[in-house]
């Protein structure tokens, strides 16, 4: 069955920081090729999250750069210190890939009153419907899903918190996009997913069902 057609692909080289767009993109059983290999890690002892990455929750500006040192300095200003750490495999939160449907976006568009970017949700991702596809996320977990050579398995609904508020061109703050996600989708926008084949996708391919 086909769900759509690939229309974004991003990886986010270093956690937290600006999404890196991608054209084709290798897939292997950990997540995208280059995809949250580095976090900046707060060094400052008494921060709440000393000895972990420092995200897009403590600072609206993370996302506006890709250069490590760029976001360092917008951490130092809200006087913390950290430091890039290519330490482990990955920094992920959850599972390694994201997964977002252009319905789902409009869903929290009507429900706002104007467009949002499909960034402000971080995907790996992001799949324009075909017109008969009506599926909300809960519909989908446990779905295998197939985009050019890769197979992916639908494992958990996504969970939101501020960072999505934050417009991705600016860093302003609209409260009321979390607002209504809370309340009217229970909090969810997104799917993760894991990999159960590696391989490569691209833009433009069909995301199918098996």
């Amino acid at each position: 069955m086909d769900l759509g057609t690939i229309a974004g692909l991003w990886r986010y080289p270093v956690k937290s920081l600006k999404a890196e767009p991608l054209t084709r993109a290798r897939v292997l059983a950990d997540g995208l090729e280059g995809d949250r290999s580095a976090a900046l890690v707060v060094e400052t002892p008494t921060h709440a999250r000393a000895g972990k990455p420092f995200r897009g929750k403590e600072s609206a500006q993370l996302h506006l750069t890709g250069d490590p040192e760029t976001a360092a300095s917008y951490a130092a200003d809200a006087k913390v210190m950290v430091t890039l750490d290519r330490g482990q495999p990955r920094w992920f939160d959850a599972k390694p890939v994201s997964l977002l449907f252009d319905l789902w976006v409009r869903d929290v568009e009507a429900l706002v009153g104007e467009q949002l970017d499909p960034l402000r949700w971080r995907p790996n991702l992001y799949v324009r419907a075909q017109p008969e596809f009506t599926r909300r996320e809960p519909a989908l977990v446990g779905a295998t899903l197939r985009a050019g050579t890769v197979v992916l398995r639908v494992v958990d609904t996504i969970g939101r918190c501020v960072t999505p508020t934050y417009d991705v061109a600016t860093g302003a703050a609209n409260p009321l996009v979390l607002d209504v996600v809370a309340l009217q989708r229970d909090n969810v926008v997104g799917v993760y997913c894991e990999v159960v084949t590696p391989g490569e996708v691209a833009l433009g391919e069909m995301l199918r069902a098996e």
